[in-house]
């Protein structure tokens, strides 16, 4: 196209060119190293499709190609395991090891950025393929002289349960937090939840700095992994387990006793690793030690 923004200028007659969609297209058009479509504007209805099909004529060089987009039907469900994909940036360029790997990119301007789309993406991405074709002076394909055809990504399929999944971030409301439920005899997560989530479809073409903003400069953080990334305390959830340790391995019995001041101390230090109620609990066996949750009767 000679005269580019002139030819943007005209299509803005037929079909909505917002600010925001030139922007994203001369952002791309710097980035263009090769003779590559670039889109100017996605998602079209059948209307503009229309429209633009009656005009063609007028906009050598433009046409319309269908695209395949990814979806999350679930939302904000699950979106901190499933992550998102975005467009490729310099960054991801080098981050493309060897000749093969790159030219597999070719034509294509997305991968997974985080969660399961990235960490999956060289399972999820396929082999992209190419047709070779002789064009006219208007740049219409005329013949097609070689192809190789694409070969899809594998299926991913998750442990994750989506109904419990649902009801574990319902149950949240308005709180922040995180929550793993594991399935103990196989390991398999079965639910996976950082509240609040964000939802992925907004990354899938490009995120508009409207939204951008908004997810980062929210309170709650909604683009914080919780689940992986929050440090909590682990607090007393382990005294179960140190408890049934004891038991597994003979150290303790269910009535092994111990007189709680409120503190414990490890000779010859004399400081004091204090219990959480000042003054202690008196006497303290095992089944005790947890109803009361005493921190005394676990530091020995």
């Amino acid at each position: 196209v000679d005269k580019l923004d002139e030819t943007l200028d005209e299509l803005e007659k037929i079909i909505e060119i917002t600010p925001r969609d030139r922007k994203r297209f001369n952002k791309l058009l710097e980035e263009s190293r090769n003779f590559d479509s670039l889109p100017v504007r996605s998602r079209l209805t059948e209307d503009e499709a229309a429209r633009f099909a009656v005009n063609r004529y007028r906009f050598p060089g433009v046409e319309i190609k269908a695209r395949l987009f990814r979806r999350y039907p679930e939302g904000t469900s699950a979106s901190h395991a499933i992550g998102y994909i975005g467009r490729m940036n310099e960054a991801d360029l080098k981050k493309l090891d060897g000749e093969e790997k790159t030219a597999n990119y070719r034509g294509t301007d997305h991968l997974g950025k985080i969660g399961i789309e990235q960490s999956y993406e060289n399972e999820l991405h396929g082999k992209t393929g190419f047709e070779e074709v002789e064009t006219d002076a208007g740049g219409r394909a005329v013949r097609s002289l070689r192809r190789e055809e694409p070969v899809p990504g594998n299926n991913l399929v998750l442990s994750i349960d989506i109904k419990l999944q649902k009801v574990a971030e319902q149950a949240f409301g308005d709180r922040r937090g995180a929550l793993v439920a594991i399935e103990p005899s196989t390991g398999e997560v079965l639910a996976f939840v950082s509240q609040p989530g964000y939802d992925p479809n907004l990354f899938v073409d490009g995120i508009d700095q409207i939204n951008w903003d908004m997810l980062n400069n929210s309170p709650d953080k909604p683009l914080n992994n919780r689940a992986l990334r929050g440090q909590y305390p682990p607090g007393s959830t382990y005294k179960p387990f140190m408890a049934l340790a004891g038991l597994h391995n003979g150290v303790r019995s269910p009535s092994y006793s111990i007189s709680d001041p409120g503190y414990f101390t490890l000779p010859p230090s004399s400081h004091h690793y204090r219990d959480w109620k000042a003054g202690g609990h008196g006497v303290v066996d095992l089944h005790r030690s947890l109803v009361i949750s005493c921190d005394t009767y676990y530091y020995g």
